[in-house]
């Protein structure tokens, strides 16, 4: 008899266990949804089951699926039909009318006479070789419905109370970590929308800490990087030439830096960056404050503009915003660069009467009635042009 017990205690060790994995592996998944894939499996091994769905009913029978274990997943030639029936999901419909939360079987959803007429159960369950389900609906973000289904078929039997109670203590942790998932998904949606954002400027960003190491750098900044001799990323570290030169931006990068950390600054945050037969580079520093969490401090950094005034327009871009032919959009793009009639005449290898000719269509298109207000307007328009490769595809910087 103390054997049965031992053994019987025994095993509820090892499948309490299991459940505790399963739990920590939901929270891991919310951390890094590369790990959801496979959670569905997760579930059914860890509730003695075959099969696991989970997904979101939303408003206008839409369904999201999240996830499910492989023997789910149908041909893509049935893929409309197993929609419409996870839109029509008898045990969704009830599970609803039981009670948000609660963990259920079929037999408290449906009867056995029910069961044996239903479309639902002839035509889309006995497909997936589903008889017996536990399982839950839940609240979801946007007012979507969280569906938990757990399945196995007809010759492994019913669910029993022991793995009711099994489920229950799963179920909390499973609605966490997908309010958790979502939360965590809409940030790094956050993060991708501001990196796009600064990847679109015609001002290179890059974030530094006090001592000029690089966090983080836009496309613009990492392209006028390797673009001009006098600016470098030496040990991964900002740094300008002349050496001079360098000293003022530690300078102006400690000043930003005491800023951030609510200290007085020194003044100055700006900074002109010589190059031989070219206009200067205009660099501004301004601090970036941490921001307090229950999980501590952000640290203090400090964001670097650097804009270049030569750097070419988008010629498609303005022809599309002031609808000027191809070569107006030439010459609007050089007078937004601050170039001289005389020197687009040259450069373009035309006469100056004809860039005149093609400055009083400009003017007139743009709205504007002088050289400078066009080229203001023209300059401030819209952003450099610039075609690099996806973030992903950028090597970082050495």
């Amino acid at each position: 008899m103390r054997g049965r017990y031992t053994t019987m205690a025994s095993q509820e060790l090892y499948e309490s266990s299991r459940v505790s994995g399963l739990i920590a592996h939901l929270y891991d998944a919310a951390i890094d949804d590369a790990l959801w894939s496979g959670t569905a499996n997760r579930i059914a091994e860890t509730l003695g089951s075959t099969s696991t769905v989970l997904k979101l009913h939303g408003e206008g029978a839409r369904v999201n699926l999240l996830e499910c274990t492989d023997n789910l997943m149908v041909a893509e030639r049935e893929q409309a039909w197993a929609d419409d029936w996870h839109r029509k999901d008898l045990w969704v419909e009830r599970s609803v009318a039981y009670g948000m939360s609660r963990i259920i079987t079929d037999e408290e959803l449906v009867t056995p006479e029910e069961q044996a007429r239903s479309g639902f159960y002839q035509e889309w369950l006995r497909h997936l070789d589903i008889h017996h389900m536990l399982g839950a609906v839940f609240p979801s973000a946007e007012g979507a419905i969280g569906v938990l289904g757990i399945h196995r078929p007809q010759d492994a039997g019913a669910y029993t109370t022991y793995e009711r109670r099994q489920a229950a203590l799963v179920l909390p942790h499973l609605q966490r970590a997908l309010r958790l998932g979502q939360r965590f998904a809409a940030v790094s949606q956050s993060h991708a929308a501001a990196l796009q954002a600064l990847d679109r400027l015609d001002t290179g960003v890059l974030m530094v800490d006090g001592a000029g190491r690089v966090i983080q750098a836009s496309s613009m900044a990492e392209r006028m990087l390797r673009e001009n001799v006098e600016l470098a990323v030496i040990r991964g570290r900002l740094a300008l030439r002349p050496p001079a030169l360098h000293g003022k931006l530690l300078s102006l990068l400690q000043g930003a830096m005491d800023t951030a950390r609510g200290r007085i600054a020194k003044p100055g945050a700006a900074l002109s960056i010589p190059r031989p037969h070219r206009m200067p580079l205009a660099l501004e520093v301004a601090p970036l404050r941490p921001s307090a969490s229950a999980f501590g401090e952000q640290r203090p950094a400090v964001l670097v503009f650097i804009r270049d005034p030569e750097a070419p327009i988008a010629v498609a871009r303005l022809r599309e915003l002031f609808g000027l032919t191809r070569t107006e959009g030439v010459v609007a793009a050089a007078l937004g660069r601050g170039a001289s009639l005389e020197d687009i005449a040259v450069n373009m290898g035309i006469g100056l009467s004809t860039v005149r000719s093609h400055l009083k269509r400009i003017l007139a298109k743009t709205g504007t009635h002088r050289q400078a207000e066009a080229a203001a307007l023209l300059a401030r328009s819209i952003s450099t042009a610039f075609d690099e490769p996806a973030r992903a595809d950028r090597p970082p910087l050495e």
